[in-house]
């Protein structure tokens, strides 16, 4: 008798049932992290907008204390914050953005250009 339970146990059809738990459990586990990868990409986002600079694209992303800038040449440029009275400011020397609400200045070793069509990054939905 102990025999035939433990080939049941190895071989029948409790070692089926295990394999389709475990397999369920993955597949719940895997939609979960598809849910907070996508989560993890809009959270991401939020701070991030694209802004069109003398007809070429801008994307600037905001960070604690800084800004990075991503040109359409795909050059990374990193700003630094810096007080402002009022609005934002970030400079590296030789270049700096400042401005208030989406009304932002890039300033490039002394020539001002206005950055216009800022709007909030919107991250492209996964597909199915």
């Amino acid at each position: 008798m102990p025999r035939a339970v433990c080939a049941v146990g190895r071989h029948g059809p409790g070692r089926k049932l295990v394999w389709l738990a475990a397999a369920f459990a993955l597949a719940v586990q895997l939609a979960g992290c598809e849910n907070n990868a996508a989560k993890e990409a809009e959270d991401a986002a939020k701070p991030t907008f694209i802004c069109q600079l003398a007809g070429e694209r801008l994307i600037m992303r905001f960070e604690p204390g800084e800004v990075r800038l991503l040109t359409s040449n795909a050059e990374a440029i990193t700003l630094y914050q810096i007080p402002a009275p009022s609005g934002i400011r970030y400079s590296n020397a030789s270049l700096e953005l400042h401005g208030k609400g989406m009304d932002l200045v890039l300033i490039d070793n002394g020539v001002p250009s206005k950055l216009e069509g800022c709007t909030p990054y919107v991250p492209p939905k996964p597909k199915s």
